[in-house]
């Protein structure tokens, strides 16, 4: 419990997007009644989803797909990678930067996914992770540590987005695009040009977002 404790003290958003997404999936687990394929048969789930059919009616499913998951592997999978890697850029960017970039970056993944993956039913934090991947090269740069191995690690889950079967193509690519394009402000020493950079980029991607949802255009 101590070891939990000085996580949440330490990373609080990393920890609060975490139990988000746990508590979500325990929910369609139980509305399911099983710990498998949670996501087909839970009203949560259903109502959290992006589908691009669907999405004009439920525009807030940009947001909440990304903190929903179809089973307990693809959960664990998720969750893994987000304490490990939201911890380190949590703590490179401070709380309020790093909450911005995570939740412009669900944004633009889903963004992608309605654009270049209409008619597929989506949800999962990767998009993010993709994003965070990215940002980690740069927390990395930015201390003078051996960019080697984030650098890996992205080129790694790219190869992986490419070769296996069921994941999310675009969602992946457009938390990738979105990570390295708010990175070109993240890392700046003016907190205008951090600050100020995340706040056009979200602007970009909602402007996206309400077109794509009919609001204009």
């Amino acid at each position: 419990m101590t070891m939990v404790r000085n996580y949440v003290r330490a990373t609080p958003a990393t920890a609060l997007i975490a139990a988000v997404c746990i508590i979500a999936w325990l929910i369609t687990a139980v509305q399911a009644r099983t710990l498998g394929a949670t996501f087909y048969d839970s009203p949560l789930a259903a109502d959290w989803g992006l589908w691009g059919p669907d999405y004009p009616f439920r525009p807030q499913t940009a947001l909440s797909s990304e903190f929903m998951h179809l089973d307990a592997g693809h959960l664990a999978v998720n969750m893994i990678m987000l304490l490990l890697i939201g911890r380190e850029v949590e703590r490179t960017l401070g709380t309020g930067l790093y909450l911005a970039a995570y939740f412009t970056s669900c944004l633009g993944a889903s963004a992608m996914i309605l654009k270049f993956d209409f008619n597929t039913p989506t949800v999962g934090a990767s998009g993010a992770l993709f994003a965070l991947m990215v940002m980690l090269v740069g927390a990395y740069r930015q201390r003078g540590l051996d960019l080697r191995a984030p650098i890996a690690l992205v080129v790694a889950n790219v190869a992986y987005t490419f070769l296996a079967n069921g994941v999310s193509l675009w969602g992946h690519l457009g938390g990738l695009c979105t990570g390295l394009v708010l990175s070109l402000f993240l890392y700046r020493k003016s907190p205008v040009l951090r600050w100020g950079g995340v706040v056009v980029v979200a602007a970009v991607i909602l402007a996206l977002l309400a077109q794509q949802a009919g609001f204009w255009g």
